[in-house]
Formats: structure tokens, C-alpha cells, sequence
């Protein structure tokens, strides 16, 4: 039982203050689990040490910065910080419905990948129909969202499914990851939906309704290769020359994509410990139920007590095998994705960095008058306005990220202290005989 021991004090205590023993914003009692709905935003953090089985709280120091300013302090109360910012109710104006669904298998003499149908349902005028049915490929994806990232250099552009699975993995295209991919690929294509620029792309359009001879020609119609080439050397260049001075509000902005990396990452790191626990747990204790019958069948005076040990056990493993479901399915893929969101957030401030860039230089240029004057104070008035263009869709893109990202994480949290508050209000082992409960000595 020492897995399920150390899962949930990992959960309880490990994670960020409140645990157990954490307010309710309702009547100021205490909730059982109510740290998990705060995990991400309190004070705590965790360290899993690579040569020990343990988790351990190494700091209450270092701490994310608050979600809705850039402030490092936080608040003290577990629920403070989510429920600080109230967000005004806002009508469904939904008129974009994705679905992703039916993977099918290809096998070529050269590649072997899966398909997705993709189903659209919309009431846009733009639109020549109110319903899409197309297949796509991992392929297209990776084209649409390099195609947004050009379009829109510093919008957040929701993060993709990795392309390459875990590591020792030796089916690739087992049911559970075609399953936890096409979930994926759904998700990002509704948030681009949901996205108030990014929904109505050009290129979007054309992914959801094109057929796929029409989207090949469609990718083709774009830069050719050479060109391509030379925007991401101009790109390169950019980036190493870097930027002399960073507006301060993008500087807390960097500091606070470093520190939110940092922390998910960690999170994410320790969950999947915990559900690695959790399993070898359930593995363990499903073989016990079996154990115990077989027992009573050679112990007559035992018959009862060691079926009722068997009973409980099965009623264990499935109230362990349910919550290690939520975990997988609500917890999990969550954090997961603002992991990779984090490395999106780099990707953004780099690219805003190098307009930057590049503004600068045309500056020192003029300044130093190397090359024509009129001809360079043109460049450098469109690069402004293209400067000041990225600024602002960024800081927009930034509060609508934050929002979405503390509503998300507070949804996963709660949910998953939820199931663990119904885990242990089950009493799985009340039926056991009175002296076979264990006792508890001062």
C-alpha cells in the first residue's frame, strides 16, 4: 500500500500550501485536497530528486509570479489568487464547431501515418457550406500552425501534440496514442477556433474545407525555398545580434515565461511520477483479491473473513483504477500542454524580439548615415508601426493566454481534488471485519 501512501501525500501535501487542510472561499472551512485546484499558483514548489523515490517540498520562496500582474508576491490563501479576478459572464457566440474523430491507418512503400476526419459545422457567411468533411494528416497540422506563426508572429499560437512519442515506445501507433493524439489535434484546432484573430485566417479556412488535392496545391502556392531560406538566415542574424532595450513591461513578460517554464515543467514531472506510482500500486494490489480466495478455499474457519478481505481489495482496485483515470484523461494532458505552451511563449518573444532587432539596425544605420537617408527613415517608419503592431497583438494575446491558462489549470486541479475527495469518502474497507481494521497507537 506504500504507493498509494506516497501518490497521495504527493498530492496533499506536496503540491503547493493548503492542502488538507485548505479554506473553502464558501463558508471558511476546511476541504479535503482543495491544494490541487491551487497547485500551480501558490508559493510551495517541488523538487523530485533523480536518485530518490520521495517528493519533497525544497522551497517556499521561489514562487510563479501572479497571473494577473507581474508582481512576484503571491497570495496566502489557496484560493485567493483564482478567485481574485472575477470575469464577467459573456454570451456563446460560438459559430465554429470542430470535430476530430475516425483515424485511419495508410501504409505506403514508403510511410506509413494515420489520418484524422476533420468535421466543421459553422454559420459563417464566408463559408460556402454550413458543413466540412475532410481528411488530414500530423503533416497538415505542422503546415497550418507554421502557417498562423508567419501570418501572426507574436499571437499565441496554440500548441501541437508532440511529433515523436516517448522514448522506448515500441508501438507507435497503438490505440492509446492515436487516441490521446486525435484529442490533441481536436483541442488545437477548437482554441484556434476560439481564437478571436487566428479563427479567421485564410489558411485555417482552407485546412478545414480544401480537399486534399486542393490543399497541395494551396502549400504550394507559398514561398519557394530560396526565399524561405533567406527570411530564416535574416531571422538568425536578428536574434544573435539581439535587442539593446527591451521595453520593461516585456521584460517581466520574459521573466514570467521563465519562471511559469520552470514550475510546469516540474509539475508536470512529478504527476507523471505520481501516476507511475499509482499504477504499480493498482498492479500490486489487483493480485491480491485472487491471493485471498484461493486462500479461503484451504482455511474453513477463515471463509468469510478472507472473502470479505477479497471484496474490499476488488473495491479498492476499481475506486484506484477510476481515479487513476481521471488523472490520465484530466489532469495530465492539461499540464502537459502548458508545457509545451511554455515553449510557445518563447518562440513568440523571440520573434518579437527580432523585429526589434531589426528596427534598431536601421536606426544605427541612419545615425551613422552609411547608406541613404530618406530611403532608410521609410524603413524605419514601417518597421514602427510593424514593432508597435506586434507589441500590442502580444499584450493582448497575453492577457486572453492568462486567463485561459488560470481557468484551465483550475478546472484540472479541482477536478482531480474532487476525485480524490470521492476516493477516500468511499470507505472502501467498512465492510471489513472489526478486527482485521488497522489501529492506531498515541
Amino acid at each position: 500500500m506504500d504507493g498509494e501512501r506516497r501518490a497521495s501525500q504527493a498530492l496533499s501535501s506536496g503540491l503547493p500550501e493548503g492542502g488538507a487542510g485548505g479554506e473553502s472561499p464558501g463558508d471558511g472551512g476546511p476541504v479535503p485536497g482543495s491544494s490541487c485546484s491551487s497547485a500551480l499558483l501558490q508559493a510551495e514548489v517541488l523538487d523530485l530528486d533523480e536518485d530518490e523515490d520521495d517528493l519533497e517540498v525544497f522551497s517556499k520562496d521561489a514562487s510563479l509570479m501572479d497571473m494577473n500582474s507581474f508582481s512576484p508576491m503571491m497570495p496566502t490563501s489557496p484560493l485567493s489568487m483564482i478567485n481574485q479576478v472575477k470575469f464577467e459572464d459573456e454570451p456563446d457566440l460560438k459559430d465554429l464547431f470542430i470535430t476530430v474523430d475516425e483515424p485511419e491507418s495508410h501504409v505506403t512503400t514508403v510511410e506509413t501515418f494515420i489520418t484524422y476526419r476533420i468535421i466543421t459545422k459553422t454559420s459563417r457567411g464566408e463559408f460556402d457550406s454550413s458543413e466540412f468533411e475532410v481528411r488530414r494528416r500530423y503533416q497538415d497540422f505542422l503546415w497550418l500552425k507554421g502557417k498562423l506563426e508567419d501570418a501572426h508572429p507574436t499571437l499565441i499560437i496554440p500548441p501541437l501534440p508532440e511529433k515523436f512519442i516517448v522514448k522506448g515506445m515500441v508501438e507507435r501507433f497503438n490505440d492509446d496514442f492515436i487516441e490521446t493524439r486525435r484529442k490533441a489535434l481536436q483541442k488545437f484546432l477548437n482554441r484556434i477556433a476560439d481564437h478571436p484573430t487566428l479563427t479567421f485566417n485564410e489558411d485555417f479556412k482552407v485546412f478545414l474545407t480544401a480537399q486534399t488535392w486542393e490543399l497541395s496545391s494551396h502549400k504550394k502556392q507559398g514561398p519557394g525555398l530560396l526565399s524561405r531560406m533567406g527570411q530564416t538566415v535574416r531571422a538568425v542574424a536578428w536574434s544573435m545580434r539581439g535587442v539593446k532595450s527591451r521595453p520593461e513591461e516585456f521584460m517581466e513578460m520574459n521573466n514570467f515565461i521563465e519562471m511559469f517554464s520552470q514550475k510546469i515543467n516540474l509539475i508536470d514531472k512529478i504527476s507523471q511520477r505520481i501516476y507511475k506510482e499509482e499504477r504499480e500500486y493498482f498492479d500490486e494490489m489487483k493480485e491480491y483479491g485472487p491471493v485471498h480466495i484461493l486462500w479461503s478455499a484451504t482455511e474453513e474457519d477463515l471463509v468469510d473473513t478472507l472473502k470479505s478481505v477479497a471484496s474490499c481489495v476488488d473495491k479498492c482496485c476499481k475506486a484506484t483504477e477510476k481515479r487513476m483515470s481521471g488523472l490520465s484523461e484530466a489532469l495530465l494532458p492539461v499540464v502537459h500542454e502548458y508545457v509545451l505552451y511554455s515553449e510557445i511563449l518563447m518562440g513568440v518573444m523571440k520573434r518579437r524580439d527580432q523585429i526589434q532587432a531589426e528596427l534598431d539596425s536601421k536606426v544605427e544605420a541612419l545615425t551613422s548615415k552609411k547608406a541613404d537617408t530618406d530611403l532608410l527613415t521609410e524603413e524605419i517608419g514601417k518597421l514602427e508601426d510593424k514593432v508597435e503592431c506586434a507589441n500590442n497583438a502580444l499584450k493582448a494575446d497575453w492577457e486572453r493566454w492568462k486567463q485561459n491558462m488560470q481557468n484551465d489549470i483550475k478546472s484540472a486541479f479541482t477536478d482531480m481534488a474532487e476525485e480524490n475527495i470521492h476516493y477516500y469518502e468511499q470507505k472502501t474497507w467498512s465492510h471489513l471485519p472489526v478486527e482485521l481494521l488497522p489501529t492506531y497507537e498515541n
